[in-house]
């Protein structure tokens, strides 16, 4: 057993976790977070996918014990005073959310890429993209809203800029 302490979608969270136990399981299970799905639990299809202090990681490979002074944002801080973030309100303009199994992967590393490239090409999006698996094959659509999140998110910053 290990006591960590971390930060999950802005709340300080303190708790045992058991040696060898997953983010995935401690978000899901402890935690009772279910936006972040399980998939195929050996990290290749992206269904997991959290930050961790700002950087996309599949949490079914990551240990509980490693998140100890982490933050960690999962799909469900992502809304802001009950509102969609642009990035899923784009997913869904786009419709880009079609089972919605893997939105909350494809999402918060979607978030991430624009955190650090704001301008992204097409090219770039597929490849900040590439560690999400869609089952239901909406890449076209999924890449449309990243692009137009994208767009809003610079529109909001430039309009933010001027007040």
């Amino acid at each position: 057993m290990h006591t960590i302490q971390m930060t999950i979608n802005g709340r300080p969270w303190s708790g045992a976790v058991e040696d060898g136990e997953t983010l995935l399981e401690t978000i899901r299970v402890r935690l009772g977070l279910t936006g972040t799905k399980r998939g195929c639990e050996v990290g290749e299809c992206g269904a997991c996918t959290v930050l961790i202090d700002g950087v996309p990681t599949t949490s079914c490979l990551y240990l509980s014990s490693l998140a100890d002074g982490k933050s960690i944002t999962t799909i469900e801080g992502m809304a802001v005073n009950g509102r969609l973030h642009p990035i899923q309100q784009a997913f869904v303009d786009a419709g880009a959310v079609q089972c919605g199994f893997c939105t909350p992967g494809m999402i918060l590393s979607s978030y991430a890429l624009l955190q650090r490239n704001p301008h992204p090409t097409r090219e770039e999006i597929q490849t900040a993209l590439s560690g999400n698996m869609c089952r239901c094959a909406s890449y076209e659509q999924i890449t449309k809203a990243v692009q137009m999140a994208a767009d809003v998110l610079s529109s909001l910053c430039a309009s933010q800029q001027q007040n």
